[in-house]
């Protein structure tokens, strides 16, 4: 039978640096994963990744850090060559990639389309067809999304309208890859308290995002804590793996489906 345990696995984590990537590669580390290959976007995050690795290291797993633009399909084969050759084939491919835009429909430009396309959709799909190709069998891949797709709200057409088509990219996925014993899930937190959340609201709509979900008393911020999303990645990626081609909600009773 296969072990679906995180020790001695090997993790690619798109993302990896902070926020919730950041505390996803610490977490896995501290459960054992036996090396953690962490992607970072810009020169900005640098210091963010390093700061992850020594982490990581000083958990006892092997990490290393790369740089890459994943708007390109040849930029994520190239991430996961790279890690292959700095740390092995990966058993787990977490991807929390991803970037906001609230914005009337009737406001936004071709280039904003295009660019929300690439980072939400084009990315993903290039990210999950390697992550096919390069994992070991039985291995578990989960993909990042957002509540907003279990939402009817304006105002977010090309964000969570970019991140829609990933859970049909996860569906075809975890049939094409599950005769490898492949899982592959897509996980869509409510708001979550990082920095990309506040910039693209106003004073008043934080507000709203702070008491709108049913357990939003109990959160330390009344959004989604990164802490609180953590735990389900971690059972996606390991003893959850019976669970594939679905996305789940995760949200406090944010949204639902």
């Amino acid at each position: 039978m296969a072990d679906h345990s995180i020790k001695d696995k090997t993790v690619i984590i798109a993302g990896g640096a902070k926020n919730l990537g950041g505390l996803l590669a610490r977490d896995l580390a501290a459960h054992g994963a036996k090396a953690v290959a962490i992607h970072y976007n810009s020169a900005a995050a640098k210091a963010d990744a390093d700061a992850t690795v020594a982490v990581v290291k000083a958990a006892g797993a092997e990490a290393v850090a790369f740089r890459a633009d994943l708007t390109t399909a040849g930029a994520v084969e190239k991430l996961f060559a790279d890690t292959i050759v700095a740390v092995g084939r990966p058993d787990i491919a977490i991807n929390t990639v991803g970037k906001v835009l609230k914005k009337p429909m009737a406001e936004i430009s071709e280039a904003e389309y295009d660019e929300m396309a690439a980072v939400n959709s084009k990315s993903a799909f290039f990210f999950l067809k390697e992550a096919g190709k390069a994992l070991n069998d039985n291995g578990k891949i989960t993909t990042v999304v957002t509540s907003l797709l279990g939402a009817f709200t304006p105002f977010y057409a090309a964000y969570a309208g970019m991140k829609a088509p990933v859970e049909h990219f996860t569906r075809a996925a975890s049939k094409e890859f599950g005769e490898r014993g492949i899982s592959v899930t897509a996980i869509g937190p409510g708001p979550m308290d990082t920095p990309f959340f506040y910039p693209a609201e106003g004073r008043d709509a934080v507000a709203y995002h702070k008491t709108a979900a049913a357990l939003s008393k109990f959160s330390k911020t009344g959004l989604t804590d990164i802490e609180d999303v953590v735990p389900f990645i971690r059972f996606l990626v390991s003893d959850g793996w019976w669970m594939t081609g679905q996305t789940i909600l995760v949200n406090g009773g944010y949204t639902t489906k």
